[in-house]
């Protein structure tokens, strides 16, 4: 509804009447020409008439003139805009399901709304550009589409993507449809024994854990380079070897597929010796790691520690002994102790000779 007002100060007796933008006369003082009964009469006074226009449409948007028959004629004007909201967006995808890897495109639409609607993306909480298109239609109206292209991953498995319309005449206007991304299996090998160095007469088993969209049904087990172990025993994504010995050295790849792709995790084997005397630092028996490692860091660090501390102390006793050690000497001032024949000579005519020379002493740290 809208309320259409027309206030005339100081009037005097004057006729008022308020016309539609094609000109029509709604209101004539109190009386209504225009066969029009949206429009009512809410106010009448020698000041102001007011009018109410209900169910508002598209053919009411103009200028609306309020007219003083005086002379000459006076009028003042107030424009109604209609807004009109689109309807639900309708949101699109071209794949319903995806590999991960892959470009998709989505496209929303919001049909009919005045003005143009602006159309946003959302793809969980991180907003995606898309590219717009605007169509003005016969009975004045637009549709704006955007278009959004993008390429997916795994992580995007079940994350929303939300279509958001701005419009002034509504607020929180969305649509939204949830990604199906299936993807390779992730596959990652988990020692459960033994805890530390593998050494010979030991057991060893291993469990493949493997991840996938859709899951991979089973797993394998093979050696890189070599055959399995005759007595290994392999069950479902568990490896289990018996009674360890050098001869199995090696790598242990467990492989995975489904129908996206297919993917593998590798152990490095090295069975050490049972002596303790030989026994080298535990190490990571993943693939990639090169040789085992069989120098003790910790035995290496012991020493620095060792030596680094007797230099310390070295230097603390040896600067304390300087410090107790001084030298003492005499120096003597003489006046013409050049001309004298020798040393005695030189002494005697000192002045002041042994009696009146300054000590001076100086020390050596």
């Amino acid at each position: 509804m809208a309320i259409i007002s027309c206030r005339v100060k100081n009037n005097d007796d004057s006729v008022i009447q308020l016309l539609n933008p094609n000109r029509q006369t709604i209101y004539f003082r109190d009386m209504r020409p225009l066969k029009d009964s949206r429009f009512q009469l809410v106010n009448f006074s020698d000041n102001e008439l007011r009018v109410s226009l209900s169910n508002v449409s598209l053919s009411d948007e103009g200028r609306y003139v309020c007219q003083l028959y005086t002379d000459p004629p006076q009028e003042a004007y107030a424009d109604i805009t209609v807004l009109i909201p689109p309807g639900n967006p309708i949101i699109e995808a071209r794949d319903e399901v995806l590999s991960e890897g892959n470009e998709t495109e989505m496209t929303c639409t919001a049909m009919s709304s005045k003005p143009a609607a602006t159309i946003r993306w959302m793809k969980g909480d991180k907003e995606l550009p898309g590219k717009p298109r605007v169509e003005l239609t016969y009975d004045k109206m637009y549709t704006v589409t955007s278009r959004l292209t993008f390429t997916v991953s795994r992580e995007d498995d079940g994350v929303p993507v939300v279509c958001i319309v701005d419009h002034p005449a509504v607020k929180d206007f969305q649509a939204q449809k949830y990604l199906e991304v299936q993807y390779k299996p992730e596959v990652k090998i988990v020692v459960e024994f033994p805890q530390g160095l593998t050494r010979e007469g030991e057991n060893l088993e291993l469990t493949c854990q493997a991840k996938g969209k859709p899951q991979p049904q089973r797993v394998n087990w093979v050696k890189v380079d070599d055959d399995v172990p005759s007595h290994a025993v392999i069950t479902g994504g568990d490896l289990y070897i018996e009674n360890l010995n050098k001869s199995y050295n090696g790598t242990y790849r467990c492989m995975a597929s489904n129908s996206v792709g297919e993917s593998f995790d590798d152990y490095i084997l090295y069975v050490y010796d049972t002596a303790p005397s030989t026994e080298p630092a535990a190490h990571d028996s993943r693939a990639g790691e090169g040789a085992p490692r069989t120098v003790d860091h910790a035995v290496i660090g012991g020493v620095v520690a060792v030596v680094v501390f007797a230099m310390l102390c070295l230097l603390i006793v040896l600067g304390r002994y300087f410090a107790r050690h001084k030298g003492t000497y005499f120096t003597h001032e003489a006046k013409g102790a050049d001309d004298a024949a020798d040393a005695d000579t030189a002494i005697i005519n000192a002045e002041g000779g042994h009696t009146n020379s300054d000590e001076k002493k100086e020390y050596y740290i």
